[in-house]
C-alpha cells in the first residue's frame, strides 16, 4: 500500500489514536486510484486537475500567501495602538492570542487533512483567512482585533499542516524538496508581509484597510484556484477520533527530541519577539516614526531565515541545528545590547543574525530532524 506523507502534527511527534498516516479504516472507501510511490492521486473522471509540478508550486504559493497575511498585522500594531489607545500589555496579548489559536489548531486539527483530503482543508483555511481580513476591516476597537488574530491563527495552523503535507506528497520522487520549500514559503511570506504592509501603511492611502482588502481578494481567489490541485489523500473514516489529541513521543525518538527541543522553543520565541515588538523597538532605537523601519526588521529576521534555510539545506540537520542555536544566541545578545545602547546598526545586524539562526536552527535543523523521525516506514 502506498504510504502517505506525515502531517505537520506528526512532524512535531504529536500522535493521535487512529490517526496514523497511510492506514485505512476497515470498510472505508478506497478513494481514487493512487500511483504507487508517487504520493499523488489520479483525479476522478470529469474533474480537471493541474499537473503535479504545477500543483506543488500552487500549494507553496498558498502557504506563502497565508504567512504574508499573518505578518501583515505586525507593522500595523503601532497604528492601531495610536488610534485605540491600548497598552503594550494588550498588544502582547493580541499577539499571544494568534499563537495560542495556531498551536491549538495544530494540536486538535493537525491531522484533519489525512481524513478530509489536503485540498479541502487548504481551501477552508483560505476562506477562514479571508474572514480574518474581513474582521480587520470591520475593527473599530481592540475586541475585533483579538477576534481577527485568533481566526487568523487558526487559519494559518490549518493551512500549515495541510499544505506542508501536500508539498511532501507532491514533491518529485524522493527529492526532499517539500520540507525546504515549506520552510522557505513560511519565512518568505513573513518577510514580504512585514515589509509590504509597512510600505503600504506608510505611503499608501487607508493604512489600516488597503492591505486587508488586497489580502481578502487574494485569499478568495486562491481558495478557488486550490481546488485544481491534485488530491493526494482521499477521504477516509475516523475524523472524529482524530480530534482527540494525545501527546506521545515514541521511545526511540525521545533522545533526538530532547536534543531538538531547546531549538524548537527558542527559535519560534525569538521570531515571535521580533514580529510582535520589532516595529516598536525599531521606532525607539532608530528614532524614526517611519513604519518602513518596522517592516524592515521583520523582513531581516524572516528573510535571512529563508536564505539560511535554502543555503544550508545540504548540511546535516544536527550540524545545522547546532550552528543555528549559536547564531540565535549571538543575535539575541547583539539585539539586546543594541537596544540598551540605542545603536541602529547593531540592532539591524543583530536582527539579521538572529533570523539566520531561526532559519538554520529550526527549519534546516530541528524541523528536518523531526520530519525524518515522523516519516512513514
Amino acid at each position: 500500500m502506498p504510504q502517505e506523507s506525515p502531517t505537520f502534527k506528526e512532524q512535531l511527534a504529536i500522535t493521535v489514536p487512529g490517526a496514523r498516516s497511510g492506514s485505512k479504516g476497515a470498510g472505508s472507501d478506497p478513494g481514487p486510484v493512487r500511483r504507487p510511490g508517487s504520493g499523488a492521486a489520479i483525479a476522478p473522471a470529469g474533474r480537471a486537475a493541474l499537473p503535479r509540478a504545477a500543483g506543488f508550486w500552487l500549494v507553496a504559493g498558498v502557504l506563502f500567501l497565508m504567512l504574508v497575511a499573518s505578518a501583515a498585522a505586525s507593522p500595523l500594531y503601532s497604528v492601531y495602538q495610536a488610534q485605540w489607545r491600548f497598552s503594550a500589555t494588550t498588544l502582547t496579548a493580541v499577539f499571544a492570542v494568534y499563537v495560542l489559536a495556531l498551536l491549538l489548531t495544530l494540536l486538535v486539527f493537525g491531522s484533519l487533512s489525512d481524513y478530509l483530503g489536503r485540498r479541502g482543508v487548504i481551501a477552508v483555511a483560505l476562506a477562514a483567512g479571508a474572514g480574518a481580513c474581513g474582521l480587520f476591516l470591520a475593527a473599530h476597537g481592540v475586541g475585533l482585533l483579538f477576534a481577527a488574530r485568533a481566526l487568523q491563527g487558526a487559519a494559518v495552523g490549518a493551512a500549515t499542516s495541510a499544505a506542508g503535507a501536500a508539498l511532501i506528497d507532491l514533491q518529485p520522487g524522493r527529492s526532499g524538496r517539500g520540507p525546504v520549500v515549506t520552510s522557505a514559503a513560511v519565512l518568505l511570506g513573513l518577510a514580504v508581509g512585514g515589509l509590504g504592509t509597512s510600505a503600504l501603511a506608510q505611503y499608501a492611502p487607508a493604512p489600516t484597510h488597503l492591505v486587508w482588502w488586497l489580502l481578502l481578494g487574494a485569499s478568495a481567489a486562491a481558495a478557488v484556484a486550490v481546488l485544481a490541485v491534485p488530491e493526494t489523500t482521499p477521504g477516509r473514516a475516523g475524523v472524529l477520533a482524530a480530534l482527540r489529541p494525545r501527546v506521545a513521543v515514541p521511545r526511540q525518538a525521545r533522545g533526538t527530541l530532547a536534543v531538538a527541543l531547546p531549538c524548537m522553543i527558542a527559535a519560534p520565541a525569538l521570531n515571535g519577539f521580533y514580529l510582535s515588538l520589532g516595529p516598536s523597538l525599531a521606532a525607539q532605537v532608530l528614532r524614526s516614526p517611519d513604519l518602513l523601519w518596522g517592516g524592515l526588521v521583520i523582513f531581516l529576521v524572516a528573510g535571512t531565515g529563508a536564505a539560511a534555510t535554502v543555503a544550508f539545506r545540504a548540511v546535516s540537520p544536527p550540524s545545522a541545528m547546532l550552528a543555528g542555536c549559536l547564531a540565535l544566541l549571538a543575535g539575541a545578545v547583539m539585539t539586546l545590547a543594541a537596544i540598551e545602547t540605542a545603536s541602529a546598526a547593531a540592532f539591524l545586524a543583530g536582527t539579521a543574525v538572529a533570523g539566520a539562526g531561526v532559519g538554520t536552527g529550526f527549519f534546516a535543523g530541528a524541523y528536518r530532524v523531526l520530519t525524518a523521525l515522523a516519516s512513514p516506514g
